[in-house]
């Protein structure tokens, strides 16, 4: 198979880089100064992002905070009377540039396919727009329903195929045209849980086998950012709430509302987190940010903190548990540990708390 074929030449000669942003190579981009407003709403407000050749960039967060504003402005579908900024594509400025102009390649949250098309058809539809030879649509077509592989269901109409088959005929629809970047909205959003998890492991796996494809994936998922991005944008109100690698939003969120979104966090008094004279301790605009999985129950007294357990739930491998601290703290601390072979902890039992002081990270609240 001629995996090559689907993106720009060289695209196998080595190993893809991670979380390495080259935004002047080609195939990467860059936005400068962006602002989308309806009215008096401000959708994007003077938003500035360089994207790597060839990495994949997670755009995150909430209903409303302009991540899908943003797909729509790099794709060309964004009409707002309020739009400035610039766009620039593998050193083209697109920013004026039609969407059939771009060279970009789509997967829509609900695949959009033909349903009366075969999956050869749909896969062929936009070499044919493009009024390519049929030769060379049937060796593309090929190359990219093997890349997904589905290269036996060229003749299948896309009923007559699972949700995931349909969404990875959508994928290759996407890439058989050879864009600059792929954009992904939502490409997960319509799968059961456990074919959501499936079918990212494979999206990673095809990313890693295209190295120099830029993707820019919006979703809402934490999960999906966490397992398939290189970095991670995390939006707020039409701004960059932080922009790094999953690790980074996870292990040192720039404040409460990041740490919040990437998972469970515990927001305490430092005071509490450190009653022993730790340097941080008296940083009192600061909360001590801690993952519930950094926290070790003890027998009481030997731990740093003392409390007791509120509740107790289990999850299979591991138990969550709340804990009410005899410190003054309103929030009950939330404990996360995996299940051993003893008995596990009970619900109204005295324990204490520990943790690491590199597992604590202060953050604004």
């Amino acid at each position: 198979m001629d995996t090559a074929s689907l993106t720009h030449p060289g695209a196998f000669d080595a190993a893809r880089p991670h979380a390495t942003p080259r935004a002047g190579a080609p195939g990467g981009v860059r936005i400068e100064h962006l602002s989308v407003r309806y009215g008096a709403r401000a959708v994007l407000d003077d938003l500035s992002l360089d994207i790597g050749a060839g990495e994949l960039l997670a755009v995150l967060g909430k209903s409303g905070c302009g991540k899908t504003t943003l797909l729509r402005f790099i794709a060309g579908f964004a009409k707002a009377d309020g739009l400035t900024g610039t766009l620039t594509v593998a050193g083209r400025d697109l920013t004026h540039a039609p969407p059939h102009k771009r060279n970009l390649g789509l997967l829509f949250q609900n695949y959009a396919l033909f349903p009366h098309l075969t999956v050869f058809e749909n896969v062929a539809f936009g070499l044919r727009a493009r009024r390519m030879s049929s030769a060379e649509v049937t060796r593309r077509v090929a190359d990219a329903l093997k890349l997904v592989q589905l290269g036996d269901a060229g003749h299948h109409l896309p009923a007559q195929l699972s949700g995931g088959m349909q969404q990875r005929v959508a994928l290759a629809r996407a890439l058989v045209i050879r864009p600059d970047v792929l954009l992904l909205d939502e490409p997960l959003s319509a799968l059961d849980a456990n074919l959501r998890a499936s079918v990212r492991s494979e999206l990673k796996a095809l990313h890693e086998r295209l190295p120099n494809l830029t993707v820019v994936c919006v979703t809402h998922d934490r999960d999906d950012a966490l397992v398939l991005a290189d970095r991670a944008l995390l939006m707020r109100d039409g701004r960059i709430a932080q922009l790094g690698t999953p690790q980074q939003l996870y292990d040192a969120p720039a404040d409460g509302f990041v740490a919040r979104y990437l998972g469970a966090a515990n927001l305490l008094p430092p005071n509490v987190v450190f009653p022993f004279g730790d340097p941080r301790h008296g940083v009192r605009d600061k909360a001590a940010c801690v993952r519930p999985e950094r926290l070790t129950v003890r027998p009481l007294g030997v731990g740093r903190l003392h409390g007791t357990i509120a509740s107790v739930e289990w999850h299979g491998a591991a138990l969550s548990l709340t804990v009410m601290l005899d410190a003054a703290c309103d929030e009950p601390v939330l404990v996360t540990m995996q299940r051993g072979r003893g008995p596990a902890p009970e619900r109204g039992a005295r324990v204490s708390l520990d943790c690491e002081a590199d597992d604590v990270v202060l953050i604004s609240p």
